[in-house]
């Protein structure tokens, strides 16, 4: 509590958090419910944000869009913690080639823009959530990897991990009791992080049609939807454009606020 920005961080998490999960109770009209009669109206009255080009309720369509984008990124980035994890801590501890090859495979991954390499995994799997968090997670994945496998190079050389070997622990006891729990400082803050870039990237593939479907909102479809009436009615884009900002500003001021706790060198 002594971070000053990780306490912020944390309040708009658990805010989003609590939001998207009583979303279902906190909307005041149906998402998906049209009313032409009152398309495009501004915000304030009946419609806190105002209304859409089909008169659906625009404050209604964020809340439950937090859902989609919360929802893909969390699982999105614990498929990119297990496979990078995995990767990055046996490449680390054992070496050899399986830590050329692995660590070259990352490499790979890394040379794609993560939109681009996003979009093509999705043009390959298709349209759908799970094939959207598939595509997300692997596109985070090298970082985890790396992460892992700086920490576990780190690690596996220090004297409490020969001692172990000495006791004639396993590899497999050694990874679980010794290098496992002194690797998780960094990935936790690398989650905290990946998570607003994966939050970004679901808005992204939603914002180009690869992503969540109409007429389930998210807000990446919702920014698509409204770009054609920033004139007439910006409202449409503005505010799920400042809910991505807000929510991406919480996970990095979080993620900054871990990482000073974690890493003893900056006490």
């Amino acid at each position: 509590m002594r971070n000053r920005v990780a306490p912020i961080g944390l309040v708009i998490i658990v805010a989003s958090l609590a939001t998207a999960l009583l979303a279902p109770r906190l909307v005041p009209y149906d998402v998906r419910a049209m009313a032409p009669q009152a398309s495009l109206a501004p915000p304030g009255g009946q419609h806190l944000f105002g209304t859409d080009e089909f008169g659906r309720d625009v404050f209604s369509r964020v809340l439950v869009g937090s859902r989609v984008s919360l929802v893909v990124a969390f699982f999105s980035v614990a498929t990119a913690v297990g496979l990078g994890t995995t990767v990055g801590l046996t490449a680390g501890y054992y070496g050899g080639w399986w830590d050329g090859v692995s660590m070259r495979g990352m490499d790979i991954i890394f040379a794609f823009p993560a939109i681009l390499l996003a979009i093509a995994i999705m043009a390959v799997l298709g349209t759908s959530l799970l094939n959207l968090v598939i595509a997300i997670g692997i596109v985070y994945t090298p970082q985890f990897a790396r992460v892992a496998r700086a920490a576990a190079l780190t690690v596996r050389s220090l004297e409490f991990v020969d001692a172990a070997r000495a006791l004639g622990l396993g590899n497999a006891r050694i990874i679980g009791r010794h290098l496992i729990p002194n690797i998780l400082a960094p990935v936790i803050v690398q989650v905290s992080l990946s998570l607003s870039l994966a939050i970004l990237s679901e808005s992204a593939l939603s914002f180009l049609g690869l992503g969540t479907q109409p007429p389930t909102p998210s807000w990446g479809n919702m920014l698509s939807e409204g770009r054609q009436f920033l004139e007439l009615a910006p409202w449409n884009a503005v505010f799920p454009g400042l809910a991505i900002m807000l929510v991406v500003l919480g996970f990095n001021l979080l993620g900054d606020g871990l990482r000073d706790l974690l890493d003893p060198r900056l006490r």
